[in-house]
């Protein structure tokens, strides 16, 4: 199961890169993901805090596999032990060429698990994706407009 979205934002990837990758101040614009603690490089393992709308501040412990800096942050997590409920998190810059980017922000979901939670995921947890696309665009082009 996958969840996708996309929002287009009035500024370079550099520019959205550093409000994404700012992780000090998540507290006070990002609705979804409230905290990512460690550094996001290639192998290491980062803790990560969740709020999905309408459910409770939820924690794991992923492991970074993709961190390339102005296109793509991605990392794997599991519920407990692989193959219950793992997921493979990835926000995307692509530059459009024009002063303008594209944020894709996904989640892969497998495991045994997935189908117990799948209108869960298919709906709150898609909502705070669209929560913090909203809310990274506007702290971005704000940022520029200072």
């Amino acid at each position: 199961m996958e969840i996708k979205t996309q929002i287009m934002i009035n500024a370079t990837p550099d520019k959205v890169w550093a409000v994404l990758t700012d992780f000090e101040n998540y507290p006070n614009w990002n609705p979804f993901i409230k905290s990512i603690i460690g550094e996001p490089k290639v192998g290491s393992q980062i803790t990560v805090s969740i709020a999905p709308p309408d459910g409770k501040i939820m924690t794991f412990k992923p492991v970074v596999v993709v961190f390339n800096p102005n296109r793509e942050f991605r990392w794997v997590g599991k519920l407990f032990f692989k193959g219950l409920f793992d997921g493979e998190h990835k926000f995307e810059l692509i530059d459009r060429g024009n002063g303008t980017t594209i944020f894709y922000h996904s989640e892969t979901f497998k495991g045994m698990l997935v189908r117990l939670f799948k209108k869960k995921l298919e709906n709150s947890t898609k909502k705070g994706f669209e929560m913090m696309n909203e809310n990274l665009k506007r702290r971005v082009e704000n940022s520029m407009n200072q």
